[in-house]
C-alpha cells in the first residue's frame, strides 16, 4: 500500500509540522522508496540468522584508572567568582527570593 500525500499530511498534522505541496510530494516519494526497500529485505531468507539484542559486543571498553596529581583547593578556588571559606559561593536556589 503506497504512501499518499494524504498520509503525509496526516502524519505532519500529528507532528504539528507544515510542508509545501512540493515537500509533501517529495516526502511521499521518499517514504515509498523506503517501504519498497523494506519489501526487498522481507524477501531475504533469515532463518539461519540468530536474533540479536544488539549489534556490537557487550563488553565495555574502559581505560585503566590512573591516579594523577590534582589541583590544590587554593588553585581550584582562585578563579571562583564568589568564595565562601573553602567553598564556591552560589545563589540560594530554594526558599525566599
Amino acid at each position: 500500500m503506497p504512501v499518499t500525500i494524504a498520509d503525509v499530511e496526516y502524519v505532519a498534522a500529528l507532528a504539528k509540522l507544515s510542508f509545501s505541496a512540493e515537500e509533501k510530494a517529495r516526502l511521499a516519494g521518499e517514504l515509498n522508496r523506503i517501504l519498497e526497500y523494506m519489501e526487498q529485505l522481507r524477501t531475504l531468507d533469515t532463518g539461519a540468522v540468530e536474533p540479536l539484542a544488539q549489534v556490537i559486543g557487550r563488553e565495555a571498553v574502559l581505560r585503566e584508572d590512573v591516579t594523577r596529581p590534582c589541583l590544590t583547593r587554593e588553585e581550584i578556588l582562585a578563579n571562583a567568582p564568589v568564595r565562601r571559606g573553602d567553598f564556591f559561593g552560589v545563589p540560594k536556589a530554594i526558599g525566599d527570593h
